[in-house]
């Protein structure tokens, strides 16, 4: 199966073999763009987002990752406008990963959209499969937080330090723990009055 089928085949949800030729090729460029990627650190951001540009499937304006960014193919990867990654971010993107605007993530966010089989005859043999994950706008993921496969979490929410996020958040809210689960309902009395 070539590489296009087989990343359909990966996105309809069924098992995959994760280590045929041209998966493990894919991963292999997808090392040397973000190695360029992140030996492009102060360069200007045009530069910068140019070569996000031939990495993800699509990229929004005033996009920035502290190095270093790493992911798995990079081409299941959409990012909204006004995205800040703080270092060392990782997005394992087997299924979609799909970021709004604003988005914010502290240093050591993971993605997983990836997981390997349960039975360990069919893991070892390289089967897996893949789940979409979907952050909205205006979302702010506290240091160190991992997102598992299948997971949307809401606009405006925030997920705090720590968390691992193995089911949907709903928008507006702040959710934290492990497994991650919704403290409280962001309100009107959040607001702090700061003005720029």
């Amino acid at each position: 199966m070539e590489l296009d089928e087989q990343r359909q085949h990966i996105l309809s949800g069924a098992m995959y073999n994760d280590v045929t030729p041209e998966l493990i090729k894919a991963r292999e460029n997808t090392v040397l763009l973000t190695n360029e990627y992140n030996n492009s650190f102060g360069k200007t951001s045009e530069e910068r987002e140019t070569i996000l540009k031939r990495l993800l499937k699509s990229v929004g304006q005033g996009i920035h990752f502290e190095p270093n960014f790493r992911c798995e193919f990079g081409y299941n990867i959409s990012i909204g406008n006004n995205f800040y990654a703080n270092f060392d971010c990782i997005m394992l993107d087997g299924g979609e990963n799909e970021i709004g605007d604003n988005v914010l993530f502290g240093p050591r966010v993971g993605i997983y959209t990836s997981n390997h089989a349960i039975d360990f005859h069919e893991r070892i043999a390289g089967a897996c499969y893949a789940k979409n994950v979907k952050i909205g706008n205006n979302v702010w993921l506290g240091a160190g937080v991992h997102i598992n496969q299948g997971v949307t979490i809401g606009d405006n929410s925030i997920i705090g330090s720590g968390s691992v996020v193995t089911k949907d958040v709903p928008p507006n809210v702040i959710a934290a723990g492990v497994p991650c689960n919704v403290i409280r309902k962001i309100t009107k009395n959040d607001r702090t009055g700061f003005q720029p």
